[in-house]
């Protein structure tokens, strides 16, 4: 089948590419023309694990092409995917719509429009309920003679295994009650039949609330075992064990338990407030949801406060290592990474931050221009009076600590992701603060 993916940030390019990796032809389409002379020089204007080696395989097979020119993209298209950003609006956290609005008026002037000519439009960006109406109303208006259907198909890509998650989804999720229409995407995602994927076919409006749904009940998990992680710092218990003990109950799982700084990245934080302000629109009350929206903004600035607190209460003047920024591992987004809301408190209270990231300094200097980036890891603790992990990259999982301690000008460790064993740095002469611990552990 021919595709056309409307938008080459994360999600268009790693869709596109896994289709085209299935076999179809794909020709994924930007406005940009400074990332389509990147991708078409054979680079990649983002950071994921074995995305580009997967581009250049696919280019080279001739299934997989970059161009600025719809009109030539869309021609002879099965189907035209939306996967342009949905950033929240400043100030009131709803949904920006206007890219998807954008996109849907200009592929409506270019579909087909003889007899048996039929195009599935699929929206892949992460929308509010009730956008897929809006886009089939922009549509019928600027393609009034051309056959078409408006299909939600919502992604569930992670970040640093996004690729891993296309080709071995634990759904595909698709909203749309046209049987023509179902029959092109069963047809798109027939590879992963083989895998016996499950496909859920649905209306349009529930296949969009469901995306908004997985992420806020995955983002209330990450809000609540970090609230348990208080509560077993105030008891004496050890947050880790909990959620073990917790986890091995098929009901619950283990997945998302991980006590820690709180979450980031281009999902869950735009995600949860745009559910919250549809609730609000539509006079019902997500008062979980809302309460974990507030939790995790507080979350980020209590962990401020817990390295200060770990350093003696005044940190006017030290200077401290921070590894680790983007939001997560394996992949360089700094948007809403908690890294960004602790390090300029840290600034603000007189601190000197020196930072290291695997991938992410170059995205981090945008927003924080004025703090010391280093080369490497033991460059960046070197001469520093604390050392913070922030983001749990492998390469920060087993430092040699002798090292980092003759390093150090104090051993002070503050692990906000619980990577190392307190009792072994204790041993060796750390003073080591953790998360989900009491003050003095074993753990």
């Amino acid at each position: 089948m021919k595709v056309t993916m409307v938008g080459t940030g994360y999600v268009g390019l790693v869709s596109g590419v896994c289709f085209a990796d299935f076999g179809h032809e794909v020709v994924c389409v930007d406005k940009d023309p400074g990332k389509i002379d990147t991708l078409n020089a054979g680079g990649v204007p983002i950071y994921e694990p074995g995305l580009e080696a997967l581009i250049a395989k696919n280019v080279q097979a001739g299934r997989l092409s970059f161009t600025t020119d719809l009109a030539a993209a869309i021609d002879g298209s099965d189907a035209v995917f939306i996967a342009v950003g949905t950033p929240s609006r400043r100030g009131d956290g709803y949904a920006d719509l206007s890219f998807v609005y954008a996109a849907a008026e200009e592929i409506a002037g270019l579909i087909p429009t003889g007899d048996e000519a039929f195009t599935v439009v699929v929206t892949k960006s992460t929308v509010p309920v009730g956008t897929g109406d809006e886009v089939e109303r922009i549509m019928a208006e600027h393609a009034p003679r051309g056959a078409f259907e408006v299909v939600s198909n919502p992604e569930f890509l992670r970040e640093g295994a996004a690729i891993d998650d296309f080709k071995r989804p634990d759904r595909v999720v698709v909203g749309t009650k046209n049987a023509q229409a179902e029959a092109v995407m069963r047809e798109l995602y027939r590879p992963l039949f083989l895998n016996e994927t499950p496909i859920v076919f649905t209306e349009r409006r529930t296949s969009e609330l469901i995306k908004y749904a997985a992420n806020a009940f995955l983002a209330t998990k990450i809000t609540f075992i970090n609230e348990v992680a208080d509560l077993c710092e105030a008891v004496g218990a050890n947050v880790q064990e909990v959620a073990r003990g917790i986890g091995l109950d098929k009901r619950i799982g283990g997945k998302f338990l991980h006590a820690g700084p709180g979450y980031g990245g281009s999902c869950f934080p735009k995600d949860t407030l745009a559910l919250a302000r549809t609730a609000e629109e539509a006079n019902v009350a997500l008062s979980i949801v809302s309460a974990v929206i507030d939790a995790n903004d507080a979350r980020k600035r209590r962990m401020a406060n817990k390295i200060v607190a770990a350093l003696g209460g005044d940190v006017h003047g030290l200077r401290i290592c921070i590894l680790g920024l983007a939001f997560k591992p394996n992949t360089d987004d700094m948007r809403d990474a908690p890294s960004l809301t602790i390090i300029p408190r840290l600034i603000d209270k007189g601190a000197e931050i020196v930072a290291y990231d695997p991938e992410a300094m170059n995205e981090a200097r945008s927003h924080m221009p004025d703090i010391t980036y280093a080369t490497d890891v033991y460059s960046a603790i070197d001469g520093a009076d604390a050392l913070v992990i922030i983001t749990e990259w492998n390469e920060f999982r087993a430092l040699d600590m002798k090292r980092v301690k003759q390093l150090l000008n104090a051993p002070n460790v503050i692990d906000l992701r619980n990577i190392y064993r307190g009792e072994r740095l204790r041993d060796l002469g750390f003073s080591y603060t953790n998360v989900g611990y009491p003050a003095v552990s074993t753990a």
